[in-house]
């Protein structure tokens, strides 16, 4: 039987255990050695008989042992040993002893001043109180620790509230007995409490301070705390976001000191690890308008820093701007109640389900509060054990119980300081102080109960109690998440050593972790394909058409009716309008055919094309115009210069508008060259139900001072249409020889304009639909292009058929023996001439008649005066005299015919 347990127990053994008192075991491969009890004691083996104690050495890893004392006597020291993994037990170098049971009433008295929560933003005071009051009773039962002192309590509620622990804090001063040592719970409290205290020579030591102002040592110069401070969370969510691959978080906090310096830290963190706070709200007591502010901002990965009461009013809001589900995570807070979102609370207008709907899938981090290894505390406890026997002692269930999970750290803050006073009065040091000497003006005390509790380093309930330089506690953290309406650990995370423990047990209504923003998919809107194919045949076809007038009327060069059209200045038109109508190819050409090194060179190409064609093509017809409109206003004195018209001025004054466009065009693309612009739409939607939204984008072509260019050039084009236009009205009824086809110019010009002033503003204002914009500036292109083509050549090519007038002006001469007679120019030339002839006789003519009806006028009065008027004859007869002057001169030719009345 006993080979049977041999056989049993051997795989358990890592290595062997060790022995009692003050022996030191042996270490071996097999375990511990079995060690002696202390003297009137003995050991209690767990699953053990005494014959199978005698028949091993040996005991396995992790194997406890228990002390025990005869009679009346009760163990001094450690009461329970565990073998290690290097063969050792635990805490051998404090020995255990057996000593006969000191009376409590020889025991003085020692006084802790204590303020509870009971109520307010965390009240913690419901489990941490209780709590206090079992670990003062366990302390108190231990002979080896403070035996001549008795540790008391002497409590107060204050409400988390500063201004109620201030009156509190004044009475447990000011009142008899002394304190020595205080014990705050809430932040703020505490922060008031440490503050104050060092003006009494008073340790603080508190149980449920998180804010990471309270690790200021200058401010706060004798403050202990066994709740670790809120920034150790930071590190465990910034773990977090790596391990997630989130980017960009927000997030919204209570506007405490205890969030806002936890949420300062937390930025410096994230910014350190390549992480963006993209969005920070803050709030007092209503958090409508930042959760308003989270939903419209597009927050993913929100981490929200408030007390219990105001959480409940944050994800009411939540839920009514469902900011909740399978898009987003929250982090939280663990100390809350494990049921915090179900607790009654008339101040919120959502009920119990809503709220279990928004909460679903949030993570916590909490600091381990509760020894996750089920292994002896230095009161002899588990961490299982500890929790059983305070839910007895609770009057509630540990779910409504405010500060259940802070407990243990209220438990293991009393044993540190219990450890701490016995290492001062001499249970455990050399200093021998009298701890009933201490009062507040007595530094001395208290300078060497700081050191003691500075290098405090036990197992307790809570786990390890170490505290940092700043007197916080050292702990790992415990990740939560809530699934199903309960809480899950899904991992631990030790910030110390970056080490973090993952269970594998998270879960998300999506099925992964959300992404940390919205998947922005960028699309570009390119040209319809259909429209550009559609202009560009169009267009082809006009180049086409430009290309058979350009050679017919090269071709026909040598005909006196196209002679009279300057061709020269036509053919400038064709070539204009071609590269007009090519211009709209690079113009329909985007990110679909081309790549974005390429662009520049298209934008280049439109400019270049379009500045050249509309120079060439409009400047050849304003030539025209321009010219005939000076020729043809000039005075009476220099009609002689409609006579002879120089071609090389034609050609002078197209060069001249050419220039210009090529200098501003060459100066623009040298200081301010064209390059590819995006222009960005507002997010659209996808019709299925994904996490992301489609950005659309747009190319153009565009220059740092693109309007400055843009109204350069259209400015002087513009007041060169404007002028056309007057030109073109002004010389419509003028005809003349040496430009026959001015009134086809007037036509195009006032197609070309009227289509430019349209397009130009209509596509500027369209500059963000590129098919419209596309569609308004290759049409007009295209139309004023053919309009222009057709009005200017194809009358000629009409004419030249029609009526067969293929001969040059030479053998038109010798064929007729005048040219003249049958050209309407010229008897329009012809017939003018005459009328100025006619009229100048007819000046002539009237000239002579006043002359001569004055002389007549002047010899009549002259004989009325010699030789009055007869009387008239009685028989009636008209009176004797010379004949009356006559009425008026009429003329007829060459000839004068006198008019009498």
């Amino acid at each position: 039987m006993l080979l049977l347990l041999l056989l049993l127990l051997a795989p358990l053994f890592l290595r062997p255990p060790g022995a009692g008192g003050a022996q030191t075991p042996n270490a071996t491969s097999e375990g511990c050695q079995i060690i002696h009890p202390p003297w009137e004691g003995g050991i209690r083996y767990r699953g053990l008989t005494r014959d199978q104690v005698k028949a091993i050495n040996f005991l396995p890893v992790d194997y406890e042992i228990e002390y025990v004392c005869r009679g009346e006597r009760e163990v001094v020291g450690p009461k329970v040993r565990k073998c290690l993994a290097n063969g050792s037990w635990t805490d051998m170098d404090t020995p255990s002893r057996c000593v006969n049971r000191t009376p409590h009433s020889e025991r003085r008295a020692v006084y802790i001043g204590a303020l509870f929560p009971m109520s307010g933003g965390w009240p913690g005071g419901q489990a941490c109180q209780p709590a206090v009051e079992m670990a003062l009773e366990d302390v108190n039962s231990r002979r080896d620790i403070l035996p001549d002192y008795e540790l008391k309590l002497i409590h107060h509620d204050s409400k988390c509230d500063p201004g109620q622990a201030t009156k509190y804090l004044y009475e447990l001063l000011y009142n008899d007995p002394i304190k020595i040592i205080l014990m705050p719970g809430c932040s703020s409290v505490s922060t008031l409490v440490a503050e104050a205290a060092r003006m009494w020579n008073l340790i603080v030591l508190s149980y449920g301070s998180s804010s990471p102002a309270l690790s200021n040592r200058q401010r706060f110069p004798t403050f202990f705390r066994t709740h670790p401070s809120a920034t150790l969370h930071n590190p465990t969510r910034v773990k977090l976001f790596e391990k997630w691959g989130w980017k960009k978080i927000a997030t919204i906090q209570q506007t405490t000191e205890v969030f806002t310096s936890t949420l300062d830290d937390l930025e410096e963190r994230v910014k350190e690890a390549g992480i963006e706070i993209t969005f920070r709200q803050s709030f007092f007591s209503d958090p409508a308008v930042p959760v308003k502010n989270l939903k419209r901002q597009d927050a993913r990965i929100i981490v929200g820093l408030f007390y219990e009461t105001e959480a409940r009013k944050v994800f009411c809001e939540v839920y009514k701007e469902r900011l909740f589900g399978k898009k987003y995570v929250w982090f939280l807070i663990g100390w809350y109640a494990d049921n915090w979102f179900k607790i009654y609370d008339p101040s919120i207008n959502c009920t119990v389900d809503e709220m279990t709907e928004a909460v679903e899938g949030h993570i916590t981090t909490e600091i381990v509060m509760l020894n996750p290894a089920n292994t002896r505390s230095i009161s002899n406890m588990t961490s299982q054990e500890f929790v059983e026997k305070l839910t007895k002692r609770l009057k509630r269930h540990p779910e409504e119980t405010g500060g259940f999970q802070e407990a243990p750290l209220a438990y293991d803050a009393i044993w540190a300081l219990a450890l701490a006073l016995n290492k001062t009065s001499g249970g455990g040091g050399r200093s021998g102080v009298r701890l009933e000497d201490f009062n507040y003006n007595n530094q001395t005390i208290t300078d060497q109960i700081y050191r003691a509790m500075n290098s405090s380093s036990f197992e307790g309930v809570s786990g390890h109690v170490v505290f940092d330089a700043s007197g916080s506690r050292m702990a790992w953290t415990l990740i939560e998440q809530l699934q199903g309406g309960s809480y899950k650990k899904i991992g631990y995370y030790d910030s110390t050593k970056d080490d973090l423990s993952w269970s594998k047990t998270d879960k998300w209504i999506g099925g992964s972790p959300p992404a940390d923003q919205t998947l922005v998919i960028k699309t570009f809107r390119f040209l319809s394909q259909k429209l550009f194919i559609s202009v560009s045949v169009l267009s082809s076809l006009g180049i086409v058409l430009a290309v058979v007038c350009l050679s017919f009327n090269i071709y026909n060069s040598h005909v006196r009716y196209i002679q009279n059209s300057q061709p020269n200045l036509n053919n400038l038109t064709a070539v204009g309008c071609s590269l007009a109508l090519a211009a709209v190819f690079p113009l329909g050409l985007d990110g679909y055919h081309i790549g974005r090194n390429q662009f520049p060179f298209v934008c280049q190409a439109r400019l270049w094309l379009l500045g050249l064609g509309f120079s060439l093509g409009y400047g050849s017809m304003f030539t025209k115009i321009w010219w005939v409109h000076t020729v043809f206003t000039k005075k009476e004195e220099k009609k002689e210069w409609r006579k002879t018209l120089e071609p090389w001025k034609l050609y002078a004054t197209v060069g001249l508008l050419v220039g210009m466009d090529v200098l501003t065009l060459a100066i623009w693309q040298i200081v301010d060259p064209l390059h590819r612009t995006i222009e960005t739409f507002a997010k659209e939607e996808p019709k299925e139900d994904i996490d992301v939204s489609i950005l659309p984008q747009l190319e153009h072509c565009s220059s740092r001072k693109m309007n400055t260019w843009l109204g350069i050039f259209y400015g002087y084009k513009g007041l060169l249409l404007l002028l056309g236009i007057f030109l073109a009205y002004e010389t419509k009824s003028v005809s003349t020889e040496k430009i026959n086809d001015h009134r086809a110019v007037g036509m195009a010009i006032y197609n070309v304009a009227v289509l430019c002033l349209i397009t130009a503003p209509v596509t500027m204002i369209l500059s963000s639909q590129q098919d419209a914009a596309f569609a308004f500036a290759s049409l007009a292109i295209v139309f004023s292009s053919y309009i222009t083509l057709v009005v200017l050549f194809v009358p000629k090519m009409r004419r030249l058929i029609t009526r067969g007038e293929w001969q040059s002006e030479a053998q038109d001469t010798m064929k007729t023996g005048s040219s003249t007679n049958n050209n309407e120019e010229e008897k329009s030339r012809l017939l003018e001439k005459e009328n100025r002839e006619l009229e100048k006789i007819i000046a002539e003519k009237e000239e002579r008649v006043s002359e001569l009806r004055h002389q007549l006028q002047s010899r009549q009065q002259l004989r009325s005066r010699r030789h009055p008027p007869t009387p008239p004859d009685p028989s009636g007869g008209l009176p004797r005299g010379p004949p009356e002057p006559p009425d008026r001169l009429s003329c007829d030719g060459s000839r004068v015919h006198l008019l009498y009345k």
